[in-house]
C-alpha cells in the first residue's frame, strides 16, 4: 500500500500562532478564552491539560485575562468585554483581520455588507456582528433572496472555497446588473494552497484520509474537495477513528489536513497505516483502473 501526503496540509502559521500565545500566557497566569481556540479537540484537550480555561459565555468568565480565539471576535464584542474590566488578549489570525478591514473599508465607502461563508460559525459572526445590516450567504438560493441594493461590498469567510466564493459572486452581479458589487477576496492563502493540494491528491488516490476537527469548517471544504476526484473519501480526527476496512484491497491512500490538526495526529496515523498495509493485498485491477463504488453517506469520526 502507497501512502502520499498532500503537498500542502495541517496547521497555518495562524492556528499555530494562536496555540503557542495560549501555551505562553497559561505558563505564566490563569488565562480564559473565550469560545474553542482552534476547531480540534486534540488541541483543545492539549491546552486545558495545561491549564487554560475554556468558556462559551462572555458572562461565565473567572480570569483577568480572556483570549480570543484565531477566528476573531467583532469590535463590539471586544469592547464589551474591556468594559466588563477583563484585558483582552488577541490570538486572532492576521489573515482574519485582514477579513474584518477589508468589511470595514467596504462599508465606509458606501457598500451594503455581504459575508459569503457559513451562519453561526464564529468567525463569521465576529465578521458580521459590527454590520447590524449585513446580509450572510452561502448558497445561491440565499443570493437569489437578498434584496436588490446599489453598491455591496462582498468578503468571504477565510476557509471558504475560493472557486465557490467566485461563483456567488458572479451570481450576485448577473441577478443584479445595475449594481455595482465589489469584492475583495479574503480567502486566506493556506485554504487555497490546502484546497488545490487536496484536489490534486484526490486524483491520484484510491482511497483519501482527511483528518480534521469534527466542527472543522476548512477540514469539510477539503472533504468535499476530495470526494468530487475519489469516490473513498473518509474524514477521521485520531488514529483511533482510522477503521481497517476503508483501505481493504488498496492501492494508494492519500492524507490531507485541515489548519488546526496537530502534525503528531497526521503522524500517527500514517503510522497506523504503514501497519495496516503490511497485512493489506494489493489489488489485481490494471494500474490507472481505479475504483467506482458510491460515496459514502455522512462523515465517519
Amino acid at each position: 500500500m502507497k501512502i502520499l501526503r498532500a503537498e500542502a496540509m495541517g496547521m497555518c502559521f495562524g492556528v499555530r500562532d494562536a496555540i503557542e500565545l495560549a501555551q505562553t500566557r497559561a505558563a505564566e497566569g490563569p488565562v480564559t478564552i473565550l469560545g474553542d481556540l482552534v476547531h480540534n479537540d486534540t488541541v483543545l484537550a492539549d491546552l486545558r491539560a495545561r491549564g487554560v480555561l475554556i468558556r462559551q459565555d462572555a458572562a461565565d468568565i473567572p480570569t483577568r485575562e480572556v483570549m480570543i480565539t484565531a477566528h476573531g471576535a467583532s469590535d463590539r464584542r471586544k469592547e464589551g468585554l474591556r468594559r466588563s474590566g477583563l484585558t483582552v488578549l488577541e490570538a486572532t489570525c492576521p489573515l482574519v483581520n485582514r477579513a474584518h478591514r477589508a468589511l470595514r473599508g467596504l462599508v465606509d465607502a458606501g457598500c451594503h455588507p455581504v459575508v459569503i461563508g457559513q451562519a453561526g460559525h464564529v468567525e463569521v459572526r465576529g465578521l458580521a456582528e459590527d454590520h447590524p445590516e449585513c446580509d450572510v450567504v452561502l448558497t445561491e438560493e440565499e443570493v437569489d433572496r437578498l434584496p436588490e441594493r446599489p453598491r455591496y461590498g462582498v468578503v468571504s469567510q477565510t476557509t471558504q472555497p475560493v472557486i465557490r466564493v467566485r461563483e456567488l459572486v458572479e451570481r450576485l452581479r448577473r441577478r443584479f446588473p445595475g449594481s455595482e458589487v465589489r469584492w475583495i477576496d479574503t480567502v486566506c492563502q493556506p485554504t487555497k494552497d490546502r484546497q488545490s493540494a487536496a484536489e490534486n491528491l484526490a486524483g491520484r488516490c484510491d482511497v483519501v484520509l482527511v483528518v480534521g476537527g469534527a466542527h472543522s469548517n476548512n477540514t469539510k471544504r477539503l472533504v468535499d474537495t476530495c470526494r468530487a476526484r475519489c469516490p473513498r473519501v473518509h474524514w477521521l480526527q485520531t488514529a483511533g477513528d482510522l477503521d481497517p476496512s476503508w483501505v481493504r484491497d488498496t492501492d494508494t491512500v492519500g492524507i490531507t489536513a485541515g489548519t488546526s490538526t496537530p502534525d503528531a495526529v497526521i503522524d500517527a496515523i500514517e503510522e497506523a497505516l504503514q501497519r495496516l498495509g503490511n497485512g493489506v493485498p494489493r489489488p489485481q485491477a490494471e494500474a490507472g483502473q481505479g475504483f467506482s463504488g458510491p460515496v459514502p453517506a455522512g462523515f465517519p469520526g
